[in-house]
């Protein structure tokens, strides 16, 4: 694997599956992703066609704020991470779970 492909495989984190993002999915076919703090939308982009073999239209990306939490007298905050909405050509589909 070369250099290239072992960062790729390091940008897309995780499927972040909400109400939101399986409306998103259904009615635009749209998915979204935990992807890291320092990716680039191509970078996004040549990942998920990597990982899924789908063929990709674009990509948005929005920054999230952790929020700031208080347990007894004690203040956190959760940390702050990035997340993708990838949209998939015509046709295209990604399974993140087999319905067997």
């Amino acid at each position: 694997m070369s250099n290239n492909q072992e960062r790729l495989m390091k940008v897309v984190l995780a499927p972040h599956i909400t109400e939101k993002s399986a409306m998103a999915a259904e009615m635009r076919n749209q998915y979204v992703f935990k992807v890291a703090k320092d990716a680039k939308k191509p970078e996004i982009k040549e990942a998920i066609e990597l990982m899924f073999d789908v063929k990709v239209d674009g990509v948005t990306i929005s920054n999230v704020k952790g929020k700031s939490k208080r347990s007894g007298m004690k203040f956190g905050r959760r940390p702050s991470w990035k997340k993708a909405f990838v949209k998939l050509s015509e046709g295209q589909e990604i399974q993140f779970m087999d319905a067997e």
